[in-house]
């Protein structure tokens, strides 16, 4: 034990460690003791990083390219990502407008030290990803949880978002295809909180890690390109971990107006100083090279979403919002809460995803980690056959409940 004089900081005693992470590691324990574990926790592509981008890095490697680099990232990376914008947005930035991190979380969790003090609030509509409150809470921010409605798809409600803001509201969250629901925010949506944020002077933080992955025709609506004036109140966060399947590879990267991004890279500064390098040559690959990668994450994913969804509704009391995007699906299972097995009662979505990982030896993560205890993620970046073999022993341990 520690002495009596040594404690841990108030701001960890608050802060839950990732709850998707701690199934995926109880997961693969499970698995390594001999236990068929279907592992539906993971939030990251099931294919392989493209050839040519592990390339780069190896050659990176080669070139001598092991060394730290700017804080902010190499400078060839950061024009990259102006250039994507520019083209496929029509956005201009600068690369002094960007910083390259160690993750898009790693630059989430900048871009909250950079602009809270103690009191600021942070609106965040929930079901929400479920590192967005522990990172508000370390800036010293109070998160505000804004409930979304099933009913609405989850889509964004610019009333529930007005009633529940105030003179210390700061920042608001967007996540556009969202993490966990898959939803796609409507263009009337977002219309009327772009408007809110401008006439309040709130700042928009604009999670748009799953913007390459949708099953919509054509381009989603962005609150930039519907209310340009936001520019200078809106920070964009992205990388390359699901649309290049590059999760181990560390690279995310945030783009804003600059004196937010300054304050940023002082922070990253003084924390992880820059993110790998070689990792930074291989995401400049990605950024550059081929891209027809996102379009096969797509095709591989579409079917899976099909089978999923068609299978949840055909369980009695499940209902399923058809996600438009990311590679997750949201069902509700709370037809089942208060029922119990062996004597053990299903109390909420702990207990259900507990029960499902014990006796059907399936891995998901529970809503009540996302704002929302109805619910349970499911992952469908996994093969077909994994989710079929899933969903019926879904089916049979929900068959099993009394």
């Amino acid at each position: 034990m520690l002495p009596e004089k040594i404690t841990l900081a108030d701001r960890v005693l608050q802060v839950p460690p990732s709850p998707t992470l701690a199934v995926n590691a109880k997961a693969k324990a499970l698995r390594a003791a001999g236990a068929d574990i279907l592992n539906f926790s993971v939030g990251e592509p099931d294919l392989s990083t493209p050839a040519h981008v592990c390339e780069a890095g190896k050659q990176a490697i080669d070139a001598g390219h092991t060394r730290y680099t700017p804080v902010a990232g190499i400078v060839e990376l950061r024009e990259a990502i102006c250039a994507r914008f520019r083209k496929e947005h029509g956005w201009e930035y600068v690369p002094e407008q960007v910083q390259v991190s160690c993750g898009g979380k790693h630059g989430l969790y900048n871009i909250f030290q950079a602009i809270l003090n103690p009191g600021d609030e942070v609106l965040i509509p929930a079901p929400y990803w479920v590192s967005y409150p522990p990172m508000v809470q370390l800036a010293g921010g109070t998160p505000v949880i804004v409930p979304l409605k099933e009913e609405n798809d989850f889509d964004l409600d610019p009333t529930a978002l007005a009633q529940y803001a105030t003179a210390k509201t700061k920042a608001i969250i967007l996540n556009s295809p969202s993490n966990p629901t898959g939803a796609v925010y409507t263009r009337a949506s977002l219309e009327a909180v772009a408007k809110m944020a401008y006439d309040h002077g709130w700042l928009v933080v604009s999670d748009d890690m799953y913007e390459e992955l949708t099953y919509a025709e054509g381009k989603i609506a962005h609150i930039l390109n519907i209310d340009p004036r936001l520019k200078e109140q809106l920070v964009i966060s992205n990388g390359v971990s699901k649309s290049f399947a590059m999760t181990g590879w560390r690279i995310g990267y945030s783009v804003g107006p600059i004196e937010v991004i300054k304050a940023m890279n002082k922070i990253q500064s003084q924390s992880t100083s820059n993110p790998a390098a070689p990792s930074q040559y291989a995401a400049l690959a990605a950024l550059t090279g081929p891209q027809d990668f996102p379009a096969q994450l797509r095709e591989a994913f579409l079917p899976r979403r099909a089978f999923f969804v068609k299978a949840l509704r055909a369980i009695k009391g499940v209902t399923c919002v058809n996600p438009m995007g990311a590679f997750y699906v949201f069902p509700n299972f709370s037809a089942y809460f208060g029922k119990s097995f062996q004597g053990k009662t299903i109390d909420g979505s702990v207990a259900l995803a507990d029960y499902f990982l014990s006796e059907a030896k399936v891995a998901s993560v529970p809503g009540a980690a996302f704002g929302a205890d109805a619910f349970i993620r499911f992952s469908f970046a996994t093969s077909m056959t994994v989710i079929e073999k899933g969903m019926e022993r879904i089916r049979l341990a929900l068959a099993a409940l009394q």
